[in-house]
């Protein structure tokens, strides 16, 4: 029985990750090296490519900062009451539950043009939905979770007797952050910003319903794969996807390699 679940387990593997990823291979080298490079070097990719590296830069940076913030929050501000740590945690839990169609369609609602803040934010000058800022909300809104969610049980694991013992003895709270908390969460963040970056490549629903893909203007690397795909570009939709592949998956063996170096030393 053990045996026939660990087949059935590698089949599903087989099934849903390594043949599509051998078929967008095979489907971006269909016309060689020529048609590979000349799909890349269109100028819809290379804004669609430049516009996904932005966001995901900018996202981020930003979800490092305030994920590693709130986490610390949650975990050891004690002023905090016991319900409001709970309603922040499902806050925080919430992209897990919503469609991140519905988060765009969010964003759109609050911030469009037709909206009260949307209208405000366009009259000074300040576009957000159907441009990059929207675009980045909801990247946001998607990949928030992650940083939070794999740097508090690390928190929760090292106890906070090492931090109290820093803070008595006069250190100040950036201090005792630097050297006493950072070595012990600093894997748990690297890992969040892995996932983060990896979630933002390949974010979608969310980004198509604020952007409006337009093309050269608010087209992402995904947004531009599912329209070539529309238009039957089939080579061009794999080449784009072969990269947007090939840089999470060597970004999560770049990740496997650190750790287990660090392990061995």
């Amino acid at each position: 029985m053990k045996k026939l679940w660990i087949t059935l387990t590698y089949l599903v593997f087989i099934i849903l990750l390594i043949i599509p990823i051998i078929k967008i291979f095979t489907g971006a080298w269909e016309e060689g090296w020529d048609g590979f490079v000349e799909a890349l070097s269109r100028k819809q990719s290379l804004h669609a490519l430049m516009m996904t590296g932005i966001i995901v830069v900018v996202v981020t940076a930003i979800n490092t900062v305030f994920g590693v913030m709130l986490a610390l929050y949650l975990v050891r501000a004690g002023w905090i009451g016991k319900r409001m740590k709970q309603f922040m945690n499902s806050l925080v839990d919430l992209p897990f539950a919503v469609s991140p169609v519905i988060g765009g369609l969010m964003i759109v609602l609050l911030l469009g043009p037709s909206s009260i803040m949307g209208a405000f934010f366009e009259d000074i000058g300040f576009k957000v939905v159907y441009a990059l800022p929207g675009m980045i909300l909801a990247t946001l809104f998607v990949t928030f979770p992650l940083m939070v969610r794999e740097v508090m049980p690390v928190l929760q694991e090292i106890g906070s007797q090492q931090e109290e013992a820093a803070s008595t003895l006069g250190a100040y709270s950036w201090y005792t952050f630097w050297h006493v908390t950072w070595p012990s969460i600093r894997w748990g963040v690297i890992y969040g910003v892995v996932l983060t970056v990896a979630r933002s490549l390949g974010e979608f629903g969310a980004v198509l319903v604020v952007s409006g893909n337009i093309m050269n203007k608010t087209q992402t690397a995904t947004t531009l794969v599912y329209q070539d795909v529309e238009n039957f570009n089939v080579i061009a939709a794999n080449s784009i996807a072969l990269v947007l592949a090939a840089f999470s998956v060597g970004l999560l063996l770049l990740m496997e390699w650190a750790k287990k170096r660090k392990e061995v030393h």
